[in-house]
């Protein structure tokens, strides 16, 4: 029987094993940086084909494309695309703290990241902070992995001299898994370093007080607190938030720094759509006023000397990218090569180890040379101080080395470095060069051995080397920790020009807002088969709340509500009441205004305006409408004593009753008390009204009315459930009740 040339496993044991190890090569070989050099490998393989290139700091510039070739072709067989927008991104100031690429050509603007030019226009070198990562990767520090084919080797992590994980930060989403490392500043970061040198047993709060918190590459402020972020370093995980940066020249506000990532063009667009939608009323125009010479300057004109600046920043902060929150996340792969989320001393705490291992490998590496010189120098003075034999032996022997070997006792390595002499070499003065040289390398390797057996020797070294560091490619910070309150967006009342308006509701449910008080709604023009129903005074700055025949409430603002001089629009394309139901009144004023409300049943009561609110499209259940009752519309409490008001109510069979209100409950939803008695259909209410103590009322009947004084009024006061009193013989079908205006 052939032998069978493939595995058989079960579908879910397959997949479950692929889906493993793909999850693992995009955490480990992708998406997360390494705490060694804080690179991961499509940046490093970059950085490690640019040096091979020659492209250093001081090199003349290449073709990006010569270098993502390199890249591609040779470490990291991946789009080309893709490797090139990380190439773009190590170059970029506005996105790396210490950009470690020197792009020359179009690497993208703040505005636009992404509108670098292809890799064929541009070219690129490494930078100067390039050397803390690459200065001693030859020098027997790192270890050494084939490339995808076998072909190559490439370092399996760089020797980084300083913990750039920290200083340029990473972004990225793996599986399960993601990644968020804000920027920091590098003096501060080794600030802290060397502290945890010098303390091993030094808190997070310790390391604080050295590196208070991130470095971004603007200069927008960090207005997280001091505890926010010292809690973020000790959980190794959070969220801070960056404020752009003003100033308030005359009329004129400029904004002089905007937060990490936010784009000018973006923010004016953000600033334009409230603008356009009438947001804004303390703003006049704004501008981008940006160039060679001041990089970000937003300018917004106010409108007007007494614009209140502070509420208008404050809303701006919370509705654009003038601030923004940042995610943070400290996860990393470490030297464990597993990927964890690591608070502050844990992160520095490795990355030392990391750096003592490299410094190690280093004098190690070194040392091993110099017992390899030495050795040499041994060999070259044996030759020197006999160099007539040597000489004989080189000219009559066929195979000099053997002879060599054994006449002098030298080594293979001796035998052929002196073979490999030039004559020019021979020269008396050598012989003090070798022992001076081998005095030199004597006193060498008996450092590195002291400097090798005593850790705090290698402590002490990586020590020095991390404050040169910092002092030759360190500066200031740029982002200045100041602890603020979170910006609050203002309501979209205050953000309206407050002014007088009328809200108009037709029968058909249609609705309209008039600016002023003067005018007149039953003047008005309404569409064909409909009729003026309601209408309510107040402000443009205030909600308008509708009453529909089940007794629902519906909110919408007023400053949102179509000009009257149109016809309107139906209320039921914004919001959506019940089936069949339609809108009987509005309500408009002040929150704690009140306001009666009854059905023609006789039921009612004193409502609250705020209570009556909601921000639901469906509206909130208010009044309790009896089987076959209509909801009479709303009638406002003017400004007056309760208990010197009364209610008069008028029914169909033209009874009026005047009942005092401090008789009426206040409620926020039910039927309320019972108004008036009402003995079926006959004798139904058809108004009401609020009569203030002193004033006079008026009842219509069939286009003609009667004007009841104060003192005709008193026969129609009544207890609230009573039947009231006839009005006066021909206005007994009243219609409507109304007070007289006032005499000019």
């Amino acid at each position: 029987m052939a032998e069978e040339l493939f595995e058989r496993r079960p579908l879910a044991r397959f997949t479950e094993q692929a889906y493993l190890d793909y999850a693992m090569y995009v955490i480990l070989d992708r998406a997360l940086p390494h705490i060694g050099d804080g690179l991961k490998p499509v940046q490093r393989r970059i950085v490690y084909a640019m040096s091979e290139l020659g492209l250093g700091a001081n090199a003349k510039p290449k073709k990006s494309a010569r270098a993502i070739g390199d890249v591609i072709g040779k470490f990291h067989p991946h789009g080309e695309v893709a490797c090139y927008e990380a190439m773009v991104l190590m170059a970029q100031p506005f996105s790396f703290r210490y950009p470690i690429v020197d792009g020359q050509g179009n690497w993208g603007s703040s505005d636009d990241p992404k509108s670098f030019a292809a890799m064929r226009y541009t070219e690129a070198r490494l930078t100067a902070f390039a050397d803390l990562l690459l200065r001693e990767v030859d020098q027997g520090t790192v270890d050494w992995v084939p490339n995808f084919d076998a072909t190559l080797e490439e370092p399996r992590v760089l020797p980084a001299r300083v913990p750039a994980v920290l200083l340029n930060g990473a972004t990225g989403i793996a599986v399960g898994m993601a990644t968020d490392i804000p920027p920091h500043n590098l003096r501060e970061v080794v600030a802290a370093c060397v502290h945890l040198i010098d303390h091993p047993e030094a808190s997070v709060a310790d390391l604080c007080r050295h590196l208070p918190g991130p470095d971004f590459p603007t200069a927008a402020e960090i207005v997280t607190s001091a505890e926010d972020l010292l809690a973020l370093y000790q959980a190794g995980a959070g969220s801070l938030r960056m404020r752009a940066r003003w100033q308030q020249e005359d009329n004129f506000i400029v904004i002089t720094a905007l937060p990490y990532q936010s784009s000018p063009a973006r923010v004016l667009e953000q600033i334009a759509q409230q603008y356009t939608a009438k947001k804004l009323p303390w703003l006049e125009d704004f501008r981008d006023e940006s160039d060679h010479s001041n990089p970000c300057r937003l300018v917004l004109a106010l409108k007007g000397v007494r614009a209140e600046v502070e509420p208008l920043l404050l809303h701006l902060f919370a509705t654009t990218d003038l601030e923004r929150s940042y995610r943070v996340n400290l996860n990393m792969v470490g030297l464990d090569g597993l990927p964890q989320q690591k608070d502050l001393r844990t992160l520095l705490s490795e990355w030392l180890v990391f750096r003592k291992q490299t410094v190690r490998r280093r004098l190690a590496h070194r040392l091993e040379k110099v017992h390899t010189r030495l050795h040499l120098l041994d060999g070259y003075l044996i030759a020197f101080l006999n160099i007539d034999e040597v000489i004989r032996i080189i000219r009559g022997e066929d195979e000099p080395a053997p002879v060599l070997m054994a006449r002098f006792g030298l080594t293979a390595a001796q035998t052929e470095a002196i073979l490999e002499l030039r004559l020019r070499h021979l020269a008396r003065l050598e012989e003090f060069r070798i022992r001076t040289e081998q005095a030199e390398l004597a006193a060498e390797r008996d450092a590195l051995l002291a400097d090798l057996a005593d850790p705090a020797r290698i402590a002490q070294c990586v020590r020095r080397e991390l404050s040169e560091d910092a002092e030759r490619h360190g500066d200031a910070r740029r982002s200045p920790l100041v602890s603020r309150a979170a910006a609050q967006a203002l309501d979209e009342s205050a953000l309206v020009t407050v002014e007088p308006v009328t809200v108009i509701l037709s029968e058909k449910g249609w609705v309209r807002a008039a600016k002023g008080h003067d005018i007149e709604p039953r003047e008005l023009t309404y569409r064909s088969g409909d009729a003026y129903a309601a209408a309510a005074r107040g402000r443009s700055n205030q909600a308008a709340v509708f009453i529909d025949s089940t007794g629902r409430c519906y909110t919408l603002p007023a400053h949102s509500l179509p000009s009257a001089r149109g016809l309107g629009e139906p209320l039921a394309g914004r919001l959506t009441p019940p089936a069949g139901a339609h809108f009987h009144g509005v309500l408009l004023g002040p929150e704690d205004s009140l306001w009666v409300l009854a059905t023609d049943a006789g039921h009612g009561f004193i409502a609250r305006l705020g209570d009556l609110i909601s921000r639901n499209r469906a509206g909130k259940a208010v009044l309790t409408v009896p089987a076959g009752a209509r909801v009479l519309p709303p009638v406002p409490l003017p400004a007056v004593a309760a208990d010197s008001a009364w209610l008069a109510i008028a029914s169909a069979d033209g009874r009026l009753a005047l009942v005092a209100l401090t008789e009426l409950p206040q409620l926020a939803r039910g039927r309320g008390v019972r108004l008036m008695l009402g003995r079926g259909e006959a004798e139904r209410v058809v108004d009401l009204v609020v009569v203030p103590a002193g004033q006079s009322l008026r009842a219509w009947a069939g286009g003609r009315h009667v004007t009841l004084k104060p003192a005709d009024l008193e026969a129609y006061c009544c207890e609230r459930g009573r039947r009231g009193t006839r009005l006066p013989r021909g206005y007994q079908k009243v219609e409507r009740l109304e007070l007289p205006a006032p005499a000019a």
